[in-house]
């Protein structure tokens, strides 16, 4: 097991480039089961969620060809006789449950796992099934596993839940209303970017959506789809990855310019940033007034002190729950005192106590988290919980006085693409180790 060694207090300077969206990559990756011809993605990050899911896939009879140099991602359906996602699969990671429209849709059945990820609270899957249902699928629960099958037609379906709307879930449902007979609206849908994007790239294959990104979807069902154009798609860059070398750079001191950065996608970070202090100025010429725009280049600067601010996570266009943790370590060193409150995952606190361990000041009650500023963190050996809380104690750790081990980090590999790496490049001291050598 792998643990980063960071000796902090050194600014980042120079050039990232934010990859492809993993949250977006894995439906358009599941989608692949809706055709039998071939879908071709650019962009795709190197990630072992990327991995796990080419692998089931691989179990579904959906056949793989990675070009890493190119990060080109080719799938094609060569048997649609398989139809389960094994467990073993499957509870590695949250976005296996993608798989469970488009086999529905394509195959008539479906026996999916039920999904594993981050230990990050309750995330019940009954959103999914209740849209599922609503289209006619029957459902029901065997031995861990969601069993699936019926003839889908067009419904009206309502997908809010306690907490808001279900990116994933809306993702199932629009699969597999797209060759379902009729049309399906979908009220309440998540308006994420990552949702968007699939509703493009099936557009591109012969679906016909509209709405996405707003919270009314309509599908006119199909009877088949074709693969991506010539070409392929190209994946959204990574909202949750930029945000967090925006707050790397921010936290340390330093200045870097980030490229591929998705502006748009980000209006309710960036806002929080500069109440914090933290300037982004576009390097690509956009103005005030316009759209900003999905691909972005931008220099990424404080220029005094940071400063309190209150932040409440919301559905998108919100602020992001996968920021949540990171926007902590950065309070945890402002000049007075921040409330953070989650809406979307109220136990998400995990990287409380381990921040508190490097000196942060933090007084938990409920869903909300005082932080009170400190003027200097300090290094220590700590414990990843899951994957936003891990890059929580690395930015942590690199702006900290001293030696801090972060350890458990193959979260970090889930959803940062070699993150040592790309530090170093940076100017960061941080170090991949055997967590034995580490002690």
């Amino acid at each position: 097991m792998d643990s980063f060694v960071i000796q902090g207090g050194r600014p980042l300077r120079g050039t990232f480039r934010v990859h492809g969206s993993k949250n977006a990559a894995l439906p358009l990756m599941a989608a692949a089961l809706l055709t039998d011809q071939p879908v071709v993605l650019r962009d795709v990050p190197q990630l072992s969620d990327i991995r796990n899911l080419v692998g089931l896939l691989g179990t579904l009879g959906c056949e793989a060809e990675h070009d890493a140099a190119e990060r080109r991602l080719t799938l094609k359906v060569t048997d649609q006789s398989q139809c389960v996602a094994a467990y073993d699969i499957v509870r590695t990671m949250r976005a296996g449950i993608c798989v469970l429209g488009p086999l529905l849709a394509r195959r008539g059945r479906a026996k999916v796992s039920m999904p594993g990820g981050c230990a990050i609270g309750d995330r019940p899957v009954d959103l999914h099934l209740r849209g599922l249902r609503a289209l006619g699928a029957e459902i029901h629960l065997e031995n861990g596993y969601i069993a699936a099958e019926g003839k889908l037609r067009g419904a009206h379906v309502f997908l809010g839940g306690p907490n808001g709307s279900t990116v994933l879930g809306t993702d199932n449902v629009m699969c597999a209303a797209v060759l379902a007979e009729g049309t399906t609206i979908i009220e309440c849908a998540a308006c994420e970017p990552e949702v968007e994007d699939l509703a493009n790239m099936l557009n591109s294959m012969g679906a016909r959506i509209s709405g996405a990104g707003t919270p009314r979807i309509t599908i006119e069902g199909v009877e088949e789809l074709g693969g991506t154009p010539e070409g392929g798609h190209q994946v959204i860059p990574d909202r949750i990855e930029a945000g967090t070398y925006a707050i790397a750079s921010a936290i340390t001191g330093g200045e870097v310019t980030l490229e591929n950065f998705p502006t748009a996608s980000l209006t309710a970070a960036l806002d929080c940033l500069r109440q914090i202090g933290v300037t982004v100025e576009s390097l690509s010429g956009s103005k005030n007034g316009i759209a900003p725009p999905l691909r972005d280049d931008v220099r990424v600067r404080r220029i005094d002190g940071l400063h309190p601010a209150q932040i409440v996570t919301q559905p998108h266009p919100g602020f992001p729950t996968d920021l949540q943790a990171q926007f902590m370590a950065l309070l945890a060193m402002a000049e007075g005192n921040s409330i953070i409150t989650e809406k979307i995952y109220p136990d998400r606190f995990l990287h409380v106590a381990e921040l508190t361990r490097m000196g942060a000041e933090l007084i938990r009650t409920g869903a909300s988290v005082m932080v009170c500023g400190q003027k200097q963190l300090v290094g220590a050996p700590v414990m990843a919980s899951d994957l936003r809380a891990s890059a929580a104690l690395v930015l942590a750790g690199l702006a900290a006085r001293g030696r801090t081990v972060v350890n458990r980090v193959y979260h970090l590999d889930r959803g940062y693409e070699r993150m040592e790496l790309s530090l170093q490049a940076l100017g960061a001291q941080i170090e991949r180790v055997d967590q034995k050598d580490a002690e």
